[in-house]
């Protein structure tokens, strides 16, 4: 699979006359820059893509540029442990924890309820400019992770949305995903009653109706530009703004100076038990499998 040179960008748009804003992301090198690095079987690999898709579409909704956007998932008697992905100035990065054995016993595409068991997906705004912190919190439903993207913002934001998100690609070759944001928002500047509390939701529907025609297909094409997909699905409406594109890169931010700062600040006996046989403390980075080893006899009280 060739993947085409529209990738690693995220477009905002909005229809103005339908009161609907979106987003449209899609991911080719860093996906492979963060999937390189651990070596998933394929099943956790596409979950971590559609997390790092999801999470490039909800970052990119941020207006602060020092603002940080996590998903997490937690999870009880499934496949995967946890499941983190951030989201900082374009930068980004995820990891997945799971049981190998486990997953090894299962179909090779296992459902939702399979890999999470009984968890819940956490969605987390920090806002670097305030300090301020939100966060949402909603069940593991759903027959994708999609779906529970849209569970999240009906229960967290009472915001219509529709998410869809696609994978594609292999190592070899390279890998793709795509996905698109789209909600209904509140009419107007001064934000007057949410349209969704009516009961007359047709300018919803239709928007509904035209961004469910999306294909996977689109979504994962890197020879489509995001702004042709945004022209495929509402060519007909009176006006469609589109924001410039956003650059997504992957980048892990582990530092071996914060690192060694931290492992500072601890007692000289807990540091002494943190040490191997050689006297090194070493510290793995769950995101990017990066080790760095410190000696113990370098740190003094």
């Amino acid at each position: 699979m060739q993947v085409g040179g529209h990738v690693d960008h995220a477009l905002a748009f909005t229809i103005p006359s339908r009161h609907a804003r979106g987003r449209i992301v899609r991911l080719g090198p860093v996906l492979d820059g963060v999937l390189s690095a651990h070596g998933y079987p394929p099943a956790i690999g596409r979950l971590l893509a559609e997390a790092l898709t999801l999470t490039a579409l909800l970052g990119s909704t941020l207006k602060d540029a020092g603002g940080q956007l996590t998903v997490q998932a937690q999870t009880e008697g499934g496949v995967v442990d946890l499941l983190v992905c951030d989201y900082r100035g374009g930068e980004m990065r995820g990891y997945v924890r799971h049981d190998a054995d486990r997953l090894a016993e299962m179909p090779a595409d296992p459902s939702l309820f399979a890999l999470f068991g009984r968890g819940y997906l956490a969605i987390t705004f920090d806002q670097a400019a305030t300090g301020e912190r939100y966060q949402g919190i909603v069940p593991l439903e759903g027959g994708s992770l999609a779906a529970a993207a849209e569970s999240y913002f009906n229960q967290s934001d009472q915001l219509p949305s529709l998410v869809r998100l696609a994978t594609g690609g292999n190592d070899r070759d390279g890998h793709v995903a795509g996905g698109i944001l789209i909600q209904h928002l509140p009419e107007g500047e001064e934000g007057r009653e949410r349209l969704h509390v009516r009961q007359n939701h047709e300018e919803w529907d239709h928007v509904v109706a035209l961004a469910g025609t999306i294909t996977d297909a689109e979504l994962i094409d890197g020879a489509l530009p995001l702004d042709g997909i945004a022209w495929r699905l509402f060519h007909e409406e009176d006006e469609v703004r589109v924001l410039p594109l956003i650059s997504l890169s992957q980048n892990c931010r582990c530092n071996a100076d914060h690192i060694r700062s931290v492992i500072a600040r601890f007692p000289a006996d807990e540091r002494a038990e943190m040490a191997d046989s050689d006297g090194m403390i070493h510290v793995d980075c769950e995101f990017c499998s990066r080790r760095y080893s410190f000696a113990l006899a370098d740190f003094t009280d």
